[in-house]
C-alpha cells in the first residue's frame, strides 16, 4: 500500500512538471516585419539581461501580463522596485514603441492574446 502511495506521488510530481516552461509550443518567434526585428534587437540590449526571453529570470515575465503598452511605457521610464527607470537619452520614445510593439507580438505568439 505504501509502495502504491509512493509510486502514485512520484507520477503525480513528474505530472505536474513542465520540461518546456519557457519554450513556446508555437515554436520560436521570428519577427515578420524590420519594426519587429528591430523591436527585438532593442529587446535584447536593453531588456533581456532582467527578462530573458520575456520569461521570468532576474525581473518578472512580461509575456504573461495583461498590461496595456501606456502602463508597460511607464514602467520602463519611471521604473519600480528593482527596475530602473530608462530616460529618454537611455532609449528614445521611438525605441520604446518598438520594443513594446516586440513584446506584444511575442506574447501572441506565445498566448494567442
Amino acid at each position: 500500500m505504501k509502495t502504491t502511495i509512493l509510486v502514485l506521488a512520484c507520477v503525480l510530481a513528474a505530472a505536474c512538471t513542465n520540461p518546456r516552461r519557457s519554450e513556446p509550443v508555437a515554436g520560436p518567434f521570428v519577427p515578420s516585419t524590420p519594426e519587429l526585428k528591430r523591436g527585438e534587437a532593442l529587446f535584447d540590449r536593453h531588456c533581456n539581461k532582467c527578462h530573458v526571453g520575456g520569461e521570468v529570470a532576474l525581473g518578472p515575465a512580461l509575456n504573461d501580463k495583461p498590461f496595456p503598452k501606456f502602463l508597460m511605457h511607464t514602467q520602463v521610464r519611471v521604473g519600480m522596485g528593482a527596475m530602473p527607470a530608462f530616460k529618454e537619452d537611455e532609449i528614445s520614445e521611438t525605441d520604446v514603441r518598438l520594443i513594446l510593439d516586440y513584446l506584444k507580438a511575442l506574447k501572441h505568439h506565445r498566448y494567442g492574446d
